[in-house]
């Protein structure tokens, strides 16, 4: 059997690397020594992989030295595709991994990516970089795949191996090859695209769809809000038909739906095209943080609540609930909002780890809920956030804003 090298033992690469362990050698390569020393000590920061998993596989092995990479046969990076402050795709990550591939690439081999990309990308980027490196030529002496991750951070239903896994490759060959690899490891089956750039279009499109989605629905509730008509009460209405989409509004961020649809409009825009339904859908979505701390901001000023000094708290920080994720969490425009009008805000999150959210947000973490407030924001609906007593830590005219809908109502002065 070929062995197989994952570059990246994130929120993709981890679980990839963990179920082919359980068939194959698997080599785990990451630059960051602490998430190694992690691994080997039975240790995942993300909670997708638990102890004995990781500790049960006599086949898999992390390391940190790239000389180690040398043994592999196949190639799979799953590293980070983020975009850069101005909105555009950011492929240091992706091509710096793909410089390192070219270093120890030998003929014969097949590197595999998964990271989410534009149209094109594996081929037109990393390919390049791949030949340049090694001296080899593409699909002549080494060949490439590409199988979009579809991982759902803390969701413990839909795991790696029962979704199903679009695949694809450089030749025919290949493609089948590639194919089988993964029918090893993927119960639910899986796709094999006619090639690598109607796989990479495949996968940027699902979070787009999703991304829109999403927009309408925030669209509406902005809409609702000026009729004072309560929108979960409309979605909830509307929901009795069959066909009707059950999406509803809220803060889109993530590694995933807030950053794909601007690969998209990159490669859109490249080649002349300007995007118009999905950029639309990508402004409503980046502005639903300042509009809900505005909504904030006006609820306090109705109750005659004095706004400068006041003390907030905002429950969660991290992009979704029960998962200590903080990439491009859009959670941070409600906090830099409402401290822009001159609240004081405190921020509560047991799934999150300090350190990451002081390096990334320049946040300090409450360890404790102390005192009283006179705002108080459910930003993310953790389920620890059930036992928490919202009337011992809020004031008595204190605003309540619950974005998710998940406190009970009557403590609730507004709902998204």
């Amino acid at each position: 059997m070929k062995k197989i090298a994952v570059i990246g033992l994130g929120y993709v690469g981890l679980p990839l690397a963990v179920e082919f362990g359980k068939k194959r050698m698997v080599i785990g390569y990451d630059i960051n020594q602490s998430r190694i020393d992690e691994l080997k000590n039975g240790y995942d920061r993300t909670l997708e992989v638990d102890s004995a998993e990781l500790k049960s596989s006599s086949n898999l092995y992390f390391t940190i030295d790239k000389e180690e990479l040398r043994k592999a046969d196949i190639f799979i990076i799953t590293v980070p595709t983020p975009i850069n402050k101005y909105k555009q795709p950011d492929l240091s990550p992706l091509l710096s991994a793909s410089r390192l591939v070219g270093e120890v690439l030998k003929k014969g081999d097949i590197i595999i990516y998964e990271s989410t990309v534009y149209p094109g990308c594996t081929e037109d980027d990393c390919v390049p970089v791949l030949e340049e490196i090694s001296g080899l030529t593409f699909n002549k002496d080494f060949y490439c795949g590409y199988s979009p991750e579809r991982i759902n951070p803390g969701d413990k239903v839909h795991r790696l191996p029962n979704i199903k896994k679009v695949t694809s490759g450089s030749t025919n060959e290949i493609a089948e090859e590639v194919d089988q690899l993964y029918q090893t490891i993927i119960s639910a089956g899986t796709f094999k695209a006619s090639s690598i750039k109607a796989a990479e279009a495949a996968k940027v499109i699902e979070n787009s769809q999703r991304d829109l989605n999403i927009a309408f629905v925030n669209e509406l509730a902005l809409i609702f809000d000026k009729l004072n008509i309560n929108t979960s009460d409309v979605l909830e209405a509307a929901a009795t038909k069959w066909n009707f989409l059950p999406f509803k509004p809220g803060l889109v961020g993530g590694h995933c739906i807030g950053v794909d649809p601007y690969y998209l409009t990159h490669k859109a825009e490249a080649l002349g095209y300007h995007p118009e339904v999905i950029l639309a859908g990508r402004r409503i979505n980046d502005n639903m943080g300042v509009y809900i701390s505005n909504q904030v901001i006006k609820i306090m000023v109705q109750k005659g609540i004095p706004v400068k000094n006041s003390k907030a708290l905002v429950l969660g920080i991290t992009f979704k609930e029960n998962c200590p994720d903080i990439r491009n969490s859009k959670v941070i425009d409600v906090i830099t909002e409402l401290k822009s009008f001159g609240l004081d805000v405190d921020v509560f999150d047991p799934h999150a780890d300090t350190q990451e959210v002081q390096e990334e947000y320049s946040l300090n973490l409450l360890e404790t809920i102390e005192g009283k407030y006179d705002a108080i924001v459910l930003a993310v609906s953790h389920e620890d956030f059930k036992e928490l007593s919202i009337e011992s830590i809020a004031n008595k005219e204190a605003v309540i804003y619950d974005i998710k809908g998940f406190l009970d109502s009557d403590l609730v002065d507004k709902t998204l």
